[in-house]
């Protein structure tokens, strides 16, 4: 019974009895995995060392009971051989602190400690009047840990019936999003907010979407449209202005 862990988490051998049997296949894939558990912080850590072929757990070795187990009956022996080794045992104990300890403290910082704040957007499911049936969708992006709390409010009051969630998406770069949904009937006025609480963020973070009558959608745009050509007279004036101090208009400096 000759395999060891080591910090990087490989195996230098198998199981002696194990390498016997694999040798008269052609084919087959022999993984160990070691997998350290923390509670709260380093508090309590427990250590799981797994023997697996072709995917089939055989063999297994759990801190928290101190000795090989034999996941399948033909790995019975390889357990009772290794459970004979007490300086083996001794060594696969010592891993929760030379293994999962230290490498707790080691990646602590990119793993508990990191913290990103999320990007949280409203949006309707479907383009529709106002007094339809519609989804809103609160869009919540790019954090990081999972810890996450989203709350959806109508006109300041909590809204616990016709919400709906998607499970976590991780991003594959650490962070996570979800999609938190709230069936609503908008009527004109009506104010829908997305509660956000996250480890990230010093206080919660709330987006508002308001439901406005087609009329009062039409006065915002026309308002935008008359404030865009104000700002860009206004910063042309400021040009003027700029170069006329500098005693040549923007005509002449260009000559």
């Amino acid at each position: 019974c000759t395999c060891r862990i080591f910090e990087n988490g490989s195996c230098i051998q198998p199981f002696a009895e194990l390498s016997l049997t694999l040798n008269s296949f052609k084919d087959f894939m022999y993984q160990f995995k070691g997998t350290c558990y923390f509670t709260n912080g380093t508090q309590r850590v427990r250590l799981m060392a797994r023997q697996i072929y072709n995917k089939e757990e055989i063999l297994s070795f759990d801190s928290d009971v101190g000795v090989f187990v034999a996941v399948t009956k033909l790995r019975q022996s390889s357990a009772k051989s290794c459970n004979a080794q007490k300086d083996l045992l001794a060594e696969y104990q010592a891993h929760v602190d030379t293994l999962c300890r230290h490498n707790y403290y080691q990646t602590a910082f990119f793993t508990v400690q990191l913290r990103v704040e999320p990007m949280v957007t409203i949006s309707p499911a479907r383009t529709e009047p106002l007094n339809h049936h519609n989804l809103l969708i609160c869009s919540v992006t790019n954090f990081y840990p999972q810890q996450v709390k989203v709350r959806w409010f109508w006109n300041k009051e909590e809204e616990t019936s016709g919400v709906v969630s998607t499970p976590l998406i991780q991003n594959g770069d650490w962070t996570y999003k979800i999609l938190v949904m709230l069936e609503v009937t908008p009527q004109p006025g009506d104010v829908y907010t997305c509660h956000l609480e996250h480890p990230s963020l010093q206080s919660p973070i709330t987006v508002e979407w308001w439901a406005l009558s087609e009329s009062a959608q039409n006065k915002m745009l026309s308002g935008i449209g008359s404030f865009v050509p104000g700002l860009i007279f206004l910063g042309l004036g400021l040009v003027v202005h700029f170069w006329n101090k500098k005693g040549k208009s923007p005509v002449e400096e260009m000559l």
